[in-house]
């Protein structure tokens, strides 16, 4: 059986794995030429400043007087420049944004593995393609446009310690980036070789301000220190744009772009697709640079031109891929290489034959990119099996290029930057086809592997877990060599297909993935007539009633990953349990307990996912309830005659103050934030020991039910304490309540089975190997018990917030930790706070295993095929259409259900270890402990 999920784990790795070789495969291609513009660029430099989760509501709305909040660029927008709102796409974080804005393409999530900040794959961008880069700002995002370019970028950023969302001050951030351009300039005027690099063409400044995305973390974007921030930012630009425009004497040749990489949620967090991240402020001006255009209206889907006040100035929105084509053409160097963007031409003021041959540069850009994806793929495949994208042929291209180029010098211009977006458009086409052309064959035989892997298990659990197979002769036919034979044949030539079409090796991995696993199937062909012969045998009616039953079941599952409240109205249904059996009037006082907690319960799922403000009382009161419950337990531990009173007395005691300690270090550091004094060390410290030693104390408790599981829910509630920022501290508690309720009403479910010699919930103690005992075969009640199990583990995930929406997260969880910015950190600190209730779910499952003298393999593999019915679910549900935020939430899904399956794994033996295992401060330990 250890065989057995070791090759699971691997499996499911795989399965894990597959979305993304699918889905999320780098888009990027090399080997393009370059494309220079034929003319003359109107601006010699081009300033770019981007402040870091900046909202477009935030800065142009204006107060009841009709005051804005950034004077200097309302000015632009009303005098001297264009503006708009700039579409940025998911994920919503730093890099990718900056990657859009600066090399003009949206990057894979392969980024994410390098915490946003490095290079997962090399890419060209406007800064590689300028004469000099000088720039100012965050490291995170100044090096990974500095790194592998050369000597022409020059980065200038302070230590990545001073991103402290817990700091007296943030905007220092950005006064930082300005005294330093400031103190730049001055001594430029003092040093000939910079001051003539300073007088080159195709220069770019770039200033990246973090403070006003710091600040709304810390406060969120409605507070006054957001608001501030951006006061201070629009009088640094003001304050910069008069520096710049003195030093090169009022040439009119400076270029401006003032924009973000990103907005932010009402609670200061981003990473989805809600407007207010991917609605971002676009404002420009200089030379190059169209004036602002007067109309008399304006059609948005929006109604923010009137709440702005803006609805009599020309509003131009893009896509934030296209600001890097138009930056590329202000300042007349090649677009990126790599760059999807489309040149909003309606921002230049130039002639129309500049527009024109610029768009013409545009086209053969993206075309160029086409070309070298389809090469690369027809290199690679088959001639016989190879596809074209027949839209755009090869006479096609050749065509539109002679058609556009030829309207360019009979001055029809208009046509030709028509003829060019075609062109742009089917290129792009061209390569999402050719990106995702092995999509249908890769997801083919990860599906196949998928239905085999869960019939095989299925197939065991029947085999070695129920009395389906007992009537089968002991003397089993082996498989006849044929079936191995053919097998092995079908292996080879699906080997030799791949080897001769030059496939990566992962394509081995998802090919050859089936023919092992449907062997193992076949294999076990008794079992399945064994099957057949029952099923055929069970009264149709049943058998209907209870396959409706399982299906329901789980598409209540799947629904609940999209509508939370499915899960309130699985635990309504949950709560009329009790009637619908012998439950009512054999135990009143348990069912009335588990009507009550499953009622309560069902209140989490309804209540806010995200948008909620702190609320520090309800995490006290979290606290306090811990403390009562522990109070209560007191007394017992007195009454005990054994001779372990003292140290569980003292053990106890221990927990309490943990808890105590808890929900100080959270009132302390709420109000120390709020102070804008830090997180102070004595804070972070005990924060950290209390973690810690959530592992270990309940090791210490004793191994009675009862006991141990009290002393592992106080452990994880003193965690989670420190984790919490609402009523979200009250979950575990009513959780592990529902599941204390959960392993009485089982064992009175079984009593009532008659099953004989079944222990009282106090009487039992975990057992180090709990399945040397002989158990009882598997009934149709079971699964019941297996699907409990998988809606309580959903519920733990998703009960306080929807966890598959990357802005769910709230920074201010991890406070009382860290404040210090710090990706991975914060992220496992956040997933750690996700598995404390699964991890409670997971110890009540060990309990429930030994009140119902149920082999834990045996439940464990019925989670398992219900977790992989669910996956395959959501493997169909993936998709790559619609808004940003559908397919991110359709992948994230299937990721949550896969890491699910791989994670139970781990979690399981967590549990067990917690359950079963035992130390001693002082003295032996009794002699059958480990």
């Amino acid at each position: 059986m250890l065989l057995f999920f070791i090759v699971g784990l691997l499996v499911h790795f795989v399965f894990f794995a597959s979305i993304f070789d699918i889905y999320f495969t780098s888009p990027l291609v090399h080997g393009m030429a370059p494309q220079f513009p034929p003319l003359p660029a109107p601006a010699r430099r081009l300033v770019l400043i981007v402040a870091d989760g900046l909202r477009a509501d935030a800065l142009y709305k204006v107060d009841e007087n009709r005051n804005s909040r950034a004077p200097f660029i309302r000015n632009i927008i009303m005098h001297e420049g264009s503006w708009g709102i700039s579409h940025t796409h998911v994920p919503t974080e730093s890099r990718p944004g900056h990657v859009a804005l600066i090399a003009g393409f949206y990057e894979d999530v392969s980024a994410v593995a390098k915490g946003w900040k490095e290079n997962p794959v090399e890419f060209d961008s406007l800064i590689n393609e300028s004469k000099y880069t000088w720039s100012w700002g965050s490291p995170d995002i100044l090096n990974m446009f500095a790194k592998s370019v050369g000597n022409h970028v020059f980065a200038y950023s302070y230590d990545a310690n001073n991103e402290d969302f817990g700091a007296q001050d943030v905007t220092k951030l950005d006064t930082w980036v300005f005294d330093r351009v400031k103190d730049f300039f001055h001594a430029a005027r003092n040093n000939q070789s910079l001051f003539s690099k300073l007088n080159e063409e195709k220069i770019v400044f770039f200033l990246h301000l973090l403070g006003i995305d710091t600040n709304g973390h810390a406060h969120r974007p409605t507070s006054r220190e957001y608001e501030d921030n951006i006061k201070i930012v629009d009088n640094g630009i003001k304050e910069i744009v008069a520096l710049i425009k003195e030093f090169y004497g009022n040439d009119e040749k400076t270029a401006f772009v003032f924009t973000s990489d990103h907005g932010m949620t009402d609670w200061g967090s981003h990473g989805a697709g809600h407007p207010s991240e991917t609605y971002t402020p676009f404002v420009t001006w200089g030379a190059g640079i169209k004036y602002p255009q007067k109309v008399p209206a304006q059609q948005f889907n929006d109604a923010y031109l009137k709440e702005w006040k803006l609805e009599y100035w020309k509003r131009q929105d893009i896509n934030q891929a296209d600001i890097a084509p138009l930056m590329a053409s202000l300042i007349g160097v090649p677009f990126p290489l790599n760059s999807v963007g489309i040149l909003p031409v309606d921002y230049l003021n130039n002639t129309d034959v500049f527009k024109a041959e610029s768009m013409f540069t545009n086209a053969k850009q993206i075309l160029e990119q086409f070309k070298v994806k389809m090469t690369q793929k027809k290199e690679v495949t088959l001639p016989f099996l190879f596809t074209p994208f027949k839209l755009l042929s090869d006479s096609k291209q050749l065509d539109l290029l002679r058609k556009a180029r030829s309207y360019i010098r009979q001055g029809k211009y208009d046509e030709a930057v028509f003829l060019c977006k075609e062109l742009i458009h089917l290129s792009l086409k061209g390569l999402s086809y050719y990106h995702t052309y092995d999509r249908f064959f890769l997801g083919i035989n990860v599906l196949l592997s998928f239905v085999g892997w869960a019939s095989y298990t299925s197939l065991l659990i029947i085999k070695f877990h129920s009395s389906l197979s007992r009537g089968v002769s002991k003397e089993v036919k082996k498989p006849s060599h044929l079936l191995l034979c053919s097998f092995v044949a079908i292996g080879i030539l699906m080997a030799f297909f791949l080897l001769i079409q030059a496939c990566p090796w992962t394509y081995y991995v998802y090919c050859l993935l089936p023919v092992p696993i449907w062997y193992a199937v076949l294999r076990e062909y008794h079992v399945i007539q064994d099957l057949v012969a029952s099923l055929l045998a069970f009264p149709p009616s049943h058998f209907v009633g209870y396959l409706l039953a399982c299906a329901l079941g789980i598409e209540v599952l799947v629904l609940s990953f999209f509508y939370r409240y499915m899960l309130t109205a699985g635990l309504i249904i949950f709560a009329g349990w009790p009637f619908i059996t012998q439950l009512w009037t054999r135990a009143k006082s348990i069912s009335l307990s588990w009507i009550f907690f499953c009622l309560l319960l069902a209140v989490f799922p309804m209540m806010p996912v995200v948008g909620r403000k702190p609320d520090i009382f309800l995490v006290m009161g979290a606290g306090l309830l811990v403390l009562l419950l522990s109070l209560f337990v007191v007394p017992s531990l007195i009454k005990r005659k054994d001779g372990f009173v003292s140290d569980k007395l003292f053990l106890h005691l221990l927990q309490m103050l943990g808890t105590v300690l808890s929900m100080y270090i959270v009132y302390s550091t709420h109000n120390n934030l709020l102070k804008k004094q830090g997180l102070p060390l004595f804070n972070q410290i005990v924060s950290w020991i209390i973690l810690g030693s959530s592992f270990v104390v309940p090791l210490l408790s004793p191994r009675s039910l009862s006991e141990r599981l009290f002393s592992i829910l106080v452990s994880s509630m003193s965690t989670y304490l420190l984790l919490s920022t609402g009523y979200e501290a009250l979950f575990p508690l009513v959780l592990s309540c529902l599941m204390f309720i959960w392993m009485h009403m089982e064992q009175e479910i079984l009593q009532l089975s008659g099953v004989p010699c079944v222990q009282k919930v106090t009487s039992i103690h975990f057992s180090y190997n709990a399945d040397t005992t002989p158990f009882r075969q598997l009934c149709l009640e079971d699964i019941r018990r297996a699907f409990f199990l998988v809606f309580f583990l959903v519920t733990a995930f998703f009960g306080t917030g929807n966890i598959a929406s990357i802005n769910s997260f709230d920074l201010a969880s991890v406070y009382c930790f860290l404040t210090v910015f710090s990706p991975f950190v914060m992220g496992a600190l956040m997933l750690w706070k996700i598995f404390i209730p699964f991890v409670l779910v997971m110890c009540a499952f060990e309990a429930i295993q030994l009140t119902t003298q149920l082999s834990s393999k045996s439940l464990f593999l019925m989670v398992l095929v219900i977790s992989d019915i669910m996956a395959l679910h959501f493997f169909f549900l993936v998709k790559d259409y619609g808004s940003w935020l559908d397919i991110g939430t359709s992948i994230s899904h299937y990721v949550i259900v896969m890491c699910m399956t791989i994670v139970l794994v781990f979690l399981n033996g967590l549990a067990q270890l917690l359950t079963t295992k035992e130390l001693r401060l002082c003295g032996k330990p009794k002699s059958h402990l480990i």
